[in-house]
């Protein structure tokens, strides 16, 4: 029986749609076969310490007691300080970038912008050492004392630390932010500011409802960033101090996931120690995925339609008080 035009395309569209069906799989295979052989090889920490490895504060490989939370605190702490920091500058270079530069300055600010991206990690953190901590030392030794008597600034000024991390950290996510920033915002259709010109908005104005209308990828954006922070390692070993402790000043020497397993991976002399360092990598996929998902949600609900509800019909009742 001889194929018609319109059977033979069914059938083409059938197995492109198979096909590419099977490459998405690959990537959820491969999320679940890199959570599995982190949890089949960290089983005898796991089995040993149980939720107590997430909040145990001692990290000690001759005693054989580990615990994982200084290196959580000192990952998240970093990473949000530095988003909190480089994010308002990111969305600030994106905004010039988009919709106030002018032509001839755009192309060379944005090949700049780019290139701090492509920057290996481990020349940021030679630059940390001879240029930003002498400075972050510099600018700890001149701290005022009424400010050094608050636990955000406690403690000698020895440069390494969480400071010089943070510092580092938002220098590196700057150019991922602001880079995805600005192609979101250029993708956001020029009714949307003609609108607003119309309606008598000012440029800033105007600007606004672009941000507005581009809120969800701009968001998207700085997770982005927020995941860079997150899994950063050479930069932030080289400048954080490596001290796993649990504190809020920026003075003091801290210690990240990444940097851990970075800095002892090697020097694991015995399986419950391996064990302990591969578990600090499943606590950090977990936390990861968790932070993506939680993104992802933030995003949905950003972009779900809102639903107006309309008033009830008044009653015989009500009419008739009215009356």
């Amino acid at each position: 029986m001889k194929k018609t035009p319109s059977s033979r395309r069914s059938a083409d569209d059938r197995g492109f749609r198979l096909g590419t069906g099977f490459f998405a799989l690959l990537v959820v295979l491969l999320v679940a076969g890199i959570f599995w052989e982190l949890f089949r090889t960290s089983q005898l920490s796991i089995d040993k310490f149980g939720f107590r490895f997430w909040t145990g504060r001692i990290w000690d490989p001759v005693a054989g007691e580990f615990g994982a939370l200084p290196f959580i605190w000192g990952t998240l702490y970093s990473s949000v300080l530095a988003l909190l920091l480089a994010g308002p500058i990111a969305l600030g270079i994106a905004i010039f970038l988009a919709e106030l530069c002018p032509d001839w300055l755009r192309t060379p600010l944005t090949f700049l912008t780019e290139l701090l991206a492509a920057i290996p990690s481990i020349v940021y953190g030679l630059w940390g050492i001879f240029v930003l901590v002498p400075l972050v030392r510099s600018l700890e030794s001149a701290l005022p004392e009424r400010l050094k008597m608050l636990p955000f600034f406690s403690g000698p000024p020895v440069g390494v630390g969480m400071l010089s991390a943070v510092l580092i950290l938002a220098i590196m996510v700057i150019p991922f932010t602001s880079s995805v920033a600005r192609e979101v915002l250029r993708a956001v259709p020029m009714s949307q500011r003609e609108g607003a010109y119309a309606l008598g908005a000012t440029q800033w104005e105007a600007i606004q409802a672009a941000l507005y209308y581009a809120r969800s990828g701009i968001v998207g954006a700085v997770m982005l960033g927020f995941g860079r922070a997150l899994g950063e390692t050479m930069a932030v070993t080289m400048v954080i101090g490596n001290n796993p402790q649990v504190s809020l000043s920026l003075l003091a020497p801290q210690y990240t996931m990444a940097a851990v397993l970075a800095n002892e991976f090697t020097e694991a002399a015995d399986e419950l120690y391996l064990h302990a360092l591969i578990e600090v990598g499943l606590v950090l996929f977990v936390i990861t995925l968790v932070i993506n998902a939680g993104s992802r949600l933030l995003i949905w609900n950003m972009n779900r339609p809102v639903t107006v509800r309309k008033p009830a019909a008044p009653t015989t009742a009500a009419v008739g008080a009215s009356a």
